[in-house]
């Protein structure tokens, strides 16, 4: 399968872009990004994974464990999804194998996530996937041009 389009398509939605950094909207660009994700997993630093259409492949998101610390068990989870799997439960799904995967595959022992102030959609995701709320940091991501506050949310390897 080739991600590249995906990729592209996510660096042209307003929607993931007001949230996300995202690469430029270009092929190369795509190519280069496909290939840092891979170097990424060599290195034991990010693990990535498209979230696909279950009948045809095709990527509709991403989902990844960031800043991975395999020392000390932790990772930053983050994702996107584009207009076609808004709100059918895919990216939930596709985060609920990532933890699994986490926890039991990576034993990692806390991953957090973080979402900004007004992106309700990724609030809703960290909520059905368990993540409990522990704070918020004050004005800390720029969203349309505005600073904003962003949540900061975990679960733990011993959380039910």
């Amino acid at each position: 399968m080739d991600d590249r389009p995906a990729v592209v398509a996510s660096s042209l939605d307003p929607e993931i872009l007001r949230w996300r950094h995202r690469p430029p909207a270009d092929p190369a660009e795509a190519q280069a990004y496909v290939r840092r994700r891979a170097g990424d997993w060599d290195r034991d630093e990010r693990c990535t994974w498209a979230v696909c259409e279950p009948t045809t492949g095709e990527m509709l998101g991403e989902v990844e464990l960031a800043q991975l610390d395999l020392c000390h068990g932790t990772a930053d989870v983050a994702c996107w999804a584009l207009p076609a799997a808004r709100g059918r439960g895919m990216t939930s799904t596709a985060l609920a194998a990532v933890l699994r995967f986490a926890f039991g595959g990576l034993d990692l022992h806390r991953v957090t996530y973080a979402w900004a102030d007004g992106n309700d959609a990724s609030g809703r995701v960290a909520q059905k996937c368990g993540f409990a709320l522990e704070g918020r940091q004050r004005a800390a991501w720029v969203v349309d041009g505005r600073r904003v506050d962003v949540h900061i949310a975990a679960r733990l390897a011993t959380d039910s």
